[in-house]
């Protein structure tokens, strides 16, 4: 019975300990989620006002731009995962993977070969462990992204974008990553980057009279300029997103596993009383019976 009671009791001790760790971790992710909030609600007038721009240049122009034109036939796609650096995040990392999966068997099954571009070391252990090529990992700062990450997934999928598809290159881009959408709430998203798809909003405008636009000095350059800038708005956005949807994700998964480590100190205290009553009784019964003898 006494060694039953000692099980019991280092059993709660180690919940203790669990519930500090879990505990400490729920506060840093909720510090940290205001902050990542913070920087998304900044980044996403910038990304709206320049996917429009982007859109109504290619609305309004009569220009065959490489990056807007439709490939006749798509023969290869690349697709971008965003995941983080870390776990303890409930499904933050599965559903992204998953959604993923999910999206991969869709091209394949219209004839596309897939081209897999990861970020965060979830992404990469989970291809490594199934030994599954992918082009470049950018694994590192995804709880705090910084805008030279974007530029330097940006550059990697433009010189993939304007390669040959008989040389190794792409004609489809996709990104899929976790959107925040409240506390509690974080769902996976696909959203296909190359070519460009018009915004809504713009074609509906462009519908009815068309506004006059003039270029300096013409379509093509604009967009020279402008594109770069979208796809390194719309990667940085994506980083932004899933960053604040994991520490989301952290914290929820944190408070949940604090209030199972509860329940376990509560279970184990009950279990621990009951077994340290019945040695009590056990030993008064003893004394109980020694007495008895010795009076006989």
């Amino acid at each position: 019975m006494g060694a039953q009671l000692r099980v019991y009791r280092q059993k709660i001790r180690s919940a203790q300990t669990t519930k500090k760790i879990t505990r400490a971790m729920e506060l840093i992710a909720a510090s940290r989620i205001q902050k990542a909030r913070a920087r998304v609600a900044a980044s996403e007038p910038y990304t709206t006002a320049i996917t429009r721009a982007v859109s109504a240049v290619a609305v309004h122009s009569n220009t065959d731009h490489p990056l807007l034109t439709e490939p006749e036939r798509v023969e290869r796609a690349a697709v971008v995962i965003f995941t983080s650096d870390r776990g303890l995040a409930g499904a933050f990392n599965s559903q992204v993977l998953r959604e993923a999966e999910e999206l991969s068997e869709l091209l394949r099954a219209e004839g596309k070969d897939v081209k897999y571009y990861l970020v965060g070391r979830k992404a990469q252990g989970y291809f490594t462990f199934r030994a599954r090529a992918s082009e470049r990992v950018w694994a590192g700062g995804t709880d705090s992204p910084a805008f030279e990450t974007a530029q330097e997934i940006s550059e990697a999928l433009l010189e993939a974008f304007n390669t040959e598809t008989a040389e190794g290159g792409v004609d489809e881009i996709h990104l899929v990553y976790n959107r925040f959408i409240s506390m509690v709430s974080q769902t996976p998203e696909v959203h296909r980057l190359l070519p460009l798809e018009v915004v809504e909003g713009v074609a509906e405008a462009s519908a009815g009279a068309n506004p006059l636009y003039e270029f300096e000095p013409d379509a093509d350059t604009v967009l020279d300029k402008l594109l770069p800038a979208y796809i390194e708005s719309r990667l940085f956005n994506a980083l932004l997103e899933s960053a604040a949807a994991k520490h989301a994700a952290t914290q929820k998964a944190m408070k949940s596993a604090s209030d199972n480590a509860d329940a376990l100190i509560r279970d184990y205290t009950r279990l621990a009383n009951n077994a340290r009553q019945a040695e009590i009784t056990q030993q008064i019964s003893e004394i109980v019976g020694g007495a008895d003898a010795l009076s006989d």
